[in-house]
């Protein structure tokens, strides 16, 4: 497995301990380079309409739960939007 993967099947197994980091590069990969970064926030576009971003924020180097349940969601829908394409 790559190193996605493995921080993807971490994700999906326990949403509560994903280190903000790996979930950068998640988003990173999936979605390009965050359009905003502060200092505990970035924030990615996504290619539908509606609410065209993901949000993310360091908590004491750890991701927030739900922000990591709403990147799974997210990658989901892109992957199904790819698939329709196909």
């Amino acid at each position: 497995m790559t190193k996605i993967e493995d921080i993807l099947l971490l994700m999906q197994r326990n949403p509560k301990n994903v280190r903000y980091s790996d979930l950068a590069k998640i988003c990173a990969y999936y979605f390009g380079k965050a359009r905003k970064t502060s200092s505990s926030h970035r924030v990615y576009r996504t290619p539908w309409k509606g609410d065209p971003r993901i949000n993310i924020q360091n908590h004491k180097s750890k991701a927030k739960a739900y922000q990591v349940r709403q990147v799974l969601m997210a990658i989901e829908k892109l992957e199904e939007m790819n698939d329709s394409e196909k």
